[in-house]
């Protein structure tokens, strides 16, 4: 695979930006987000260290999918071969009704997304977008990568950013970008706006091989079944060898973190009123890991002198439109951007990249709030949503989200 990398560096000609100092741009969090931003910092010839607090740089979680918009992040970075060759690419996308099983509407995918957007819908194993990352970070000689090196706090100065880590080592940065997720220290100093936003809901998830789902239940469409403060995603990963399975229901529980196993008799009783279908599916996992779906308030300011956000740590969103990696690698382009616009001021490089970038996260944000509405639908609300979208009166798919995923112009940032 590295190969891949190997060929995008050399057919790209980047620039290598001054900086004030010889010092690391130091990046809290290992994630998809963080290890995007070393990328294609180091790219330019930054020289990046990324922090991990966790023994080794890994990604927990199932599938995700990823939109055209994201596609076009990747082939402006170079990096389309690598994500090509561990990424699903679903025909279509069918929403169903949880309790009858009717379908609600189907979207095309495939071709009719390449056509509207010139680029693929596709899904990929969280894991495998994160290791393509992380080999491509390992390919760079200026990215240093640390594990059990978790961010306390940081004092920042007007010409460098002194980090502090849990086990008592300083550090010195010329800037501190905090991507370190949803419970981010970081955003705490920065914002200082408490606990995330608990959206009442709860997501369980698995992942099964393709030889132990029937083929009655197999499907090489995403498909959702939506029904009251309930819904089940499935679709194929890893080229059809995985079927990934993501449960979301209401729940009060809270529990910070990702990696929680989840209560098979709690997600019985919320989806006993579901299709066979759904429930036979259900009944194939034995054990789910859970994670509580939060967000916040979108902020217009993220950054202070040499500290900025990047990802969910900046505006962190909830899952209903599956772009919280996405917006998080969009972040890192336009980070890169606004430090060549402003030839390595990185303050106002920092104050540039949140400009650029508020108003269209918090859009998603709040978006992403909606169609959570739309999937958990009850009663009149959820009969006028199956009526609209079958009968077509009501936008469904790409039409209501193309100022999502025409996504964003690069080179056009800061014209």
């Amino acid at each position: 695979m590295y190969t891949y990398f190997l060929h995008a560096i050399n057919k790209t000609p980047f620039e290598t930006l001054p900086m004030a100092q010889n010092l690391p741009i130091l990046i809290a969090g290992g994630g998809i987000g963080g290890l995007a931003a070393a990328y294609v910092l180091a790219s330019d010839g930054h020289p990046v260290t990324v922090l991990e607090q966790s023994g080794a740089f890994g990604e927990i979680g199932a599938g995700i999918q990823l939109g055209p918009n994201i596609f076009r992040m990747f082939d402006y970075l170079g990096l389309t071969d690598a994500i090509r060759h561990v990424a699903y690419f679903p025909p279509g996308m069918v929403m169903h009704d949880v309790r009858t099983g009717e379908q609600v509407v189907r979207v095309p995918l495939g071709d009719a997304a390449r056509a509207a957007y010139g680029y693929p819908y596709g899904v990929i194993y969280r894991a495998d977008l994160h290791q393509v990352f992380l080999a491509a970070c390992k390919v760079l000689p200026n990215v240093t990568l640390r594990t059990d090196a978790r961010v306390e706090s940081f004092d920042p100065s007007a010409d460098h950013v002194r980090v502090h880590l849990a086990d008592g080592e300083a550090l010195e940065g010329i800037a501190l970008i905090g991507a370190d997720g949803l419970w981010s220290h970081v955003r705490e100093a920065v914002v200082g706006d408490g606990k995330p936003r608990v959206s009442g809901h709860i997501a369980y998830r698995a992942v099964l091989r393709r030889g132990d789902v029937p083929a009655r239940l197999w499907s090489d469409d995403v498909r959702l079944w939506g029904g009251e403060k309930t819904h089940l995603v499935t679709y194929p990963l890893r080229r059809g060898e995985l079927f990934n399975l993501v449960a979301v229901f209401h729940s009060n529980k809270y529990d910070e973190g990702w990696n929680a196993f989840g209560d098979i008799a709690e997600l019985n009783q919320r989806f006993a009123d579901a299709c066979p279908q759904v429930k036979e599916l259900l009944g194939k996992i034995e054990t789910w890991k859970m994670w509580v779906l939060c967000d916040r308030e979108p902020v217009k300011n993220w950054s202070a002198g040499r500290v900025t956000l990047l990802g969910d740590a900046a505006h962190p969103m909830l899952q209903y439109l599956a772009q919280g990696a996405g917006q998080a690698i969009e972040d890192a382009v336009v980070l890169r951007e606004a430090l060549r616009f402003t030839e390595g001021d990185v303050a106002q490089a920092f104050q540039k990249y949140q400009q650029a970038r508020y108003l269209r996260t918090g859009r998603v944000q709040l978006t992403a709030r909606f169609y959570g509405d739309i999937y958990h639908a009850a009663g009149v609300q959820r009969e006028l949503r199956n009526q609209m979208f079958q009968n077509g009166t009501e936008s469904a798919g790409f039409a209501g989200l193309k100022w999502m995923y025409d996504g964003i112009d690069p080179k056009n940032l800061f014209r």
